[in-house]
């Protein structure tokens, strides 16, 4: 029984102060960060204590999904990790992987949605480096995850236990769904993200029984376009407006605990909901939670023996 090469991918992020300027250089292809923005970056990093713990988070996403499909399919799978903007890249893993002799690769994003910008560029630096490692594996590449019934289970768990005491039927208080802006260019174009976000939002607000709940975008980068708004703290000076108290925000974008996750929401929408008299909660980010791993391994299994 041959293999099956599990590339479970994710954005990457810098492990230490010294690498923040070239991986922010890879993310803005190869121009470094002005000054300025190297400033606000370290600030940033700085109020999280000094770097994310994605990577690492990553890894043990990676070594729990092996280990499980180790368990429950011995022998079948090997789990892999490829970043898109650090170490170990995407294209590393593949060659590793190519070189192992793999014949067949299911390519999984730690992104529940699909973009073309996002899932499609990991998508695209796969293609890429099976023709540069001169293999022919056959890929499966997922496109989008976030109904995933264990997954949906999960985010709705965390929903009730994160509202514990507050009335979810009262209209002061609402749970906004939130992920990464992309520019809006992208969606005008027929991306689907926008809508994802949106049907995800009322899956997971069903299972959780939740009747008051809204989406909004964050973490939109400055790049002279417009991005997918309104942002989460627009939407938290509306709902102050309309006499809301206590909000849960939802980050359903993301699975990792990381800078957008650290800052943007547990610095930037907590000091935004003090400053406008809102109680504010977040939903615990799957991290390496064990439902969440069997959520994965449940995608794994089921794109890799669609039968």
């Amino acid at each position: 029984m041959s293999r099956t090469a599990v590339l479970l991918m994710a954005y990457g992020s810098p492990r230490t102060p010294d690498e923040v300027e070239p991986y922010f250089t890879d993310i803005r292809g190869g121009r470094p960060p002005s000054p300025q923005v190297l400033d606000e970056l370290a600030r940033r990093y700085n109020r999280i204590g000094g770097k994310s713990p994605l990577n690492e988070i990553t890894r043990e996403q990676a070594d729990s999904l092996g280990n499980l499909l180790e368990q429950d399919h011995a022998g079948r799978y090997a789990v892999f990790t490829g970043m898109k903007h650090w170490h170990p890249y995407v294209a590393d893993t593949v060659a590793e992987i190519a070189s192992a002799g793999t014949d067949k690769v299911v390519g999984l994003v730690l992104a529940p949605h699909f973009s073309k910008k996002s899932i499609g560029e990991y998508e695209t630096r796969i293609l890429n480096a099976r023709q540069a490692a001169g293999t022919n594996f056959d890929l499966t590449m997922v496109k989008s995850w976030y109904n995933e019934p264990a997954f949906v289970d999960l985010v709705a768990a965390n929903l009730k236990q994160t509202l514990k005491g507050w009335d979810a039927a009262d209209p002061g208080t609402c749970v906004f769904f939130t992920a990464h802006s992309i520019p809006a260019r992208i969606v005008a174009e027929g991306d689907p993200y926008a809508d994802q976000l949106a049907d995800s939002a009322k899956v997971f607000a069903g299972a959780a029984g939740i009747t008051n709940f809204t989406t909004g975008w964050q973490s939109e980068s400055t790049t002279g376009e417009p991005w997918l708004g309104p942002d989460i703290l627009r939407r938290l000076e509306s709902f102050a407006e309309e006499g809301g108290k206590r909000a849960v925000v939802a980050p359903v974008g993301f699975v990792a605990d990381h800078l957008e996750v650290l800052f943007d929401v547990d610095v930037e929408c907590v000091e935004k909901a003090a400053e406008l008299g809102i109680e504010l909660r977040r939903i615990p980010s799957p991290n390496a939670d064990p439902r969440f791993i069997r959520a994965l391994a449940d995608v794994v299994v089921r794109y890799s023996d669609p039968s």
